[in-house]
């Protein structure tokens, strides 16, 4: 297992050596077998989430584990069904998701209402349902970026779903409200015995700073601006965070440049707390998570056809190694043969089934 994982992660193979992070490991909450007992049954959560929370960590390949491997197929909604589905039509299908993640060995599927209502006495008890509650929609003209409500935590506990999950625009100029609507949404999940997880994305165009050599440099994915934003969705009680992987550090500092000033940051942050190596950049999401009690997981990201497997198994690499829990990709699967997404799924949780790829 690791001499093909070593193959797919070709010139980064060295980041199975990476050792000196700058947050060591011990101060960290690692996923493992007892995580409900030890990391849920203290917390406030009650009865049924904590049944709830042992269904999903105890299913899948990766079963008994500590780590997740989740289906999330949204992508209809927040990219539209024709942009999603042209690359194979099979998933215009509800049943196609459930199947790909059945087949594909994951912990859970993640999707809309619609998706998981409409095949959900089929299929509520063999497979963790996660619900995504909120959605952008893209039909509005001009497009706008928004998270609105699309139904009721009462339809999710009525169709058996395991979890639910919202997305919250931090930085945008909806995000109160977003936090509002979905920390309420939240509380009465667990009320009603549901897991919750928090998809914790950036959005702001002021986020894209320009250098002095005129190149612009994207913070939606700097590890402090989106450790920030974990440690807002962990305020929220969300269980789980979902996050993008970082690719830089420093949001805070670019855009404190000249007259402007943007929140508060430490110096300590990028010498003592963080080094510019992903596996680091990582781990300082993961401390945002209340040093991993929350557990961390990154997003596949897009689909590019030629390079998917490889791409997903360093972010899996990076994830597993920072202290993270596992991941949550879906255009990278389902954008392709149901064969070829299964064998996709799988190549990721052998990251985190292969002892030799340990925590750093």
């Amino acid at each position: 297992m690791i001499t093909t994982i070593e193959k797919h992660l070709g010139d980064k193979a060295d980041y199975l050596k990476f050792n000196t992070p700058k947050i060591p490991k011990e101060r960290l909450h690692l996923p493992g077998p007892d995580w409900v007992d030890r990391i849920f049954a203290p917390s406030d959560r009650n009865n049924r989430v904590l049944a709830n929370l042992q269904r999903l960590y105890g299913t899948g390949r990766l079963a008994n584990t500590g780590y997740l491997s989740i289906l999330p197929v949204d992508q209809g909604i927040e990219h539209s069904g024709g942009a999603s589905f042209a690359k194979n039509p099979d998933y215009f299908d509800s049943e196609n998701i459930v199947k790909l993640a059945i087949e594909g060995g994951c912990n859970a599927v993640a999707s809309t209402y619609g998706v998981l209502g409409s095949v959900a006495r089929k299929y509520a008890h063999k497979i963790p349902f996660l619900v995504k509650i909120n959605h952008s929609e893209l039909l509005t003209y001009p497009n706008k970026a928004d998270q609105i409500m699309y139904g009721t935590i009462k339809q999710a506990a009525d169709m058996g779903c395991a979890a639910v999950g919202a997305t919250i625009y931090f930085g945008s100029a909806e995000s109160g409200r977003q936090i509002v609507e979905v920390s309420q949404a939240f509380a009465m999940a667990h009320e009603l015995g549901m897991a919750t997880v928090l998809w914790c994305y950036l959005r702001n165009s002021a986020f894209k700073v320009k250098g002095a050599d005129g190149k612009a440099t994207d913070y939606h994915v700097s590890a402090d601006l989106t450790g920030q934003a974990n440690h807002l969705g962990v305020t929220i009680q969300a269980d789980i965070i979902k996050q993008k992987l970082p690719e830089n550090n420093g949001g805070y500092k670019a855009l404190n440049l000249g007259s402007s000033g943007y929140g508060k940051f430490d110096e300590r942050i990028y010498t003592d707390l963080c080094s510019e190596h992903p596996i680091d950049l990582c781990r300082y999401q993961v401390a945002n998570c209340y040093m991993g009690r929350a557990g961390l997981i990154n997003s596949g990201g897009e689909s590019k056809g030629k390079g998917d497997l490889e791409a997903a198994v360093l972010t899996a690499v990076i994830n597993k190694r920072a202290g993270g829990m596992g991941l949550i990709s879906g255009r990278k699967a389902f954008q392709r043969p149901m064969k070829e997404g299964v064998a996709l799924l799988n190549a990721i949780q052998d990251v985190y089934l292969c002892p030799e790829v340990t925590v750093a």
